[in-house]
């Protein structure tokens, strides 16, 4: 047997027996739950009202993602260097991936020189909101905690873009820019007259002109739904495999089981689904941005 099969055997057999240790001490015996409420962690809570206006931790996560992205990308531009180092190499591949796959993959270079600095800063924007979601803050002000006599908020996750009133403000920018972008291109009655496929004439343009017109308010809704559901489904696995599942059963050996499937889940949310998310936004928009300027529909 090899070294790897004798590690993994190992440690699936310290988890069954962690995990029979586990029912033995706890059993199945359910206790009900009174307190846990799991769409709470997902509550805004007003820290600091300033009018009109509320300060909350889905501001604070916005305001570390806007400085992250401006931040980073400053901090980058004055350390490049003709030999660059690992950390430059991965920053051109992310840009080389910004410019040729999502902007200039979509739309003609006049194009994409004009708009790629709003695609990137879209994508980035994105991708470090998505990402600092998976970092545990000290946000969660319905459970805090005594630290020496002081009660402080206690750590969670969370991430802006789980509250849809995020991704749709970024899809009502979008969804503004490429009409905008279209009508400036070609007049609007040229750009209304390029809804309707090359092809169609008389009667049948009516109402595939109205099925058009829906088609790019939808736009909205499949921008802001899929970024606010993707990353909204993806914490609340990570939160019932962590423990919720257990305590909103009041079973506690089933948290010892789903642990290490919140675990997985987690790297898999960090590693791959925080970037995707915002390759498909950023890619969508590029999309949009070139269909609105293009001759044929």
């Amino acid at each position: 047997m090899s070294t790897r099969r004798k590690v993994l055997f190992a440690i699936a057999g310290v988890y069954l027996g962690s995990l029979l240790l586990a029912v033995l001490i706890f059993g199945f015996t359910r206790t009900d739950n009174e307190e846990f409420q799991p769409q709470n962690e997902f509550r805004l809570d007003t820290w600091v009202e300033l009018g009109p206006f509320d300060i909350n931790k889905a501001v604070l996560y916005l305001f570390i993602a806007a400085i992250l992205t401006a931040g980073t990308m400053l901090w980058i531009s004055k350390r490049m260097q003709a030999r660059p180092n690992r950390v430059q190499t991965l920053v051109e591949l992310l840009f080389v991936t910004m410019r040729d796959q999502i902007t200039r993959g979509n739309m003609d270079d006049k194009m994409a020189r004009k708009w790629f600095p709003f695609i990137g800063t879209l994508f980035l924007f994105i991708w470090f909101s998505n990402l600092i979601g998976y970092i545990p803050l000290p946000t969660n002000t319905e459970h805090p905690i005594e630290v020496f006599g002081v009660e402080v908020p206690a750590f969670a996750i969370y991430a802006a873009t789980a509250n849809i009133s995020i991704p749709l403000v970024l899809a009502l920018v979008v969804f503004i820019a490429y009409n905008v972008e279209g009508v400036r291109a070609k007049g609007l009655g040229g750009y209304l007259k390029s809804l309707i496929p090359a092809g169609i004439t008389g009667a049948a343009a009516i109402p595939i002109f109205v099925l058009e017109v829906l088609s790019n308010i939808m736009r909205l809704l499949s921008l802001s739904v899929r970024l606010f559901a993707n990353v909204l489904a993806g914490h609340l696995i990570i939160l019932f495999m962590s423990g919720g599942l257990a305590v909103l059963l009041g079973l506690e050996a089933l948290g010892f089981f789903t642990l290490p499937f919140g675990v997985a889940l987690f790297a898999f949310e960090v590693g791959l689904v925080a970037t995707l998310q915002a390759f498909i936004f950023a890619t969508l928009t590029a999309i949009y941005l070139g269909g609105a300027v293009a001759e044929h529909h």
